[in-house]
């Protein structure tokens, strides 16, 4: 079987860049997010992007860093709350924005890594998220059309890997990246640590390999992104 280490971020995306492109991310907030492959994608100059995440982090970190330096052109997500920039950048017109209801956004991503071009759902009927999309009645109720995606590169952020890409994720750091992972037509996964091959019990596996074309090891800050204290004694 193949080994798919990189040595580095910026080895691990090599030649898989270009602008105008489609990326899925993983994370939810600054939780699970593949913060060394995000500066790797930063310093590839690649622009004009369509990042697609169920947000942008925070200003000056994760794809903050990406609005930060104008690389994106256009966000699918389904919450924007923690980064101002991105506000800005919307609200000024310099940033176009598709709203996706978040159990939406985790099916649209699952329809396209299962090879699902589309389905129906009745999230958002009625509602902004629905304008313009075909709308059909099943049993009674109205349901409107959503599309799978299918991303040029997909960057995930994993607990364990072994050389052939099978993915391991920890607790909450789970999140959308086995969803983000199966979408990608070439997805790329940062880990904490890359075990021997037949160390990962088959049972434990997130993400297959199959889904998984390079790995790196990383080095991860693990940024807090509110941070609530209590005065001392209380």
């Amino acid at each position: 079987m193949s080994d798919k280490t990189f040595t580095t971020p910026d080895q691990a995306i090599e030649g898989l860049t270009h602008d105008g492109m489609t990326v899925a991310v993983g994370g939810f907030g600054l939780c699970g997010i593949p913060e060394q492959l995000i500066i790797a994608l930063c310093q590839s100059g690649a622009k004009d992007l369509t990042a697609v995440s169920n947000n942008a982090g925070v200003d000056d970190w994760g794809l903050g860093l990406l609005l930060q330096s104008r690389q994106i052109r256009k966000m699918v997500s389904s919450y924007v709350g923690e980064n101002a920039e991105f506000e800005r950048q919307f609200i000024s017109g310099e940033l176009e924005l598709e709203f996706t209801p978040q159990g939406t956004l985790a099916e649209r991503m699952r329809a396209g890594g299962s090879g699902i071009p589309g389905f129906y759902t009745k999230t958002g009927v009625g509602t902004l998220v629905a304008e313009n999309k075909p709308h059909m009645d099943f049993d009674g109720s109205t349901y409107v059309l959503e599309r799978g995606i299918v991303a040029d590169l997909s960057l995930v952020k994993a607990w364990k890997a072994d050389p052939s890409g099978n993915l391991v994720f920890r607790r909450t750091a789970r999140n959308f990246n086995p969803l983000v992972a199966m979408c990608g037509k070439i997805t790329v996964a940062e880990v904490e640590e890359i075990v021997p091959l037949g160390t990962l019990d088959p049972d434990q596996i997130h993400t297959p390999g199959i889904f998984v074309n390079r790995i790196v090891q990383t080095v991860s800050e693990k940024r807090i992104e509110q941070r609530t204290t209590s005065p001392a004694g209380t």
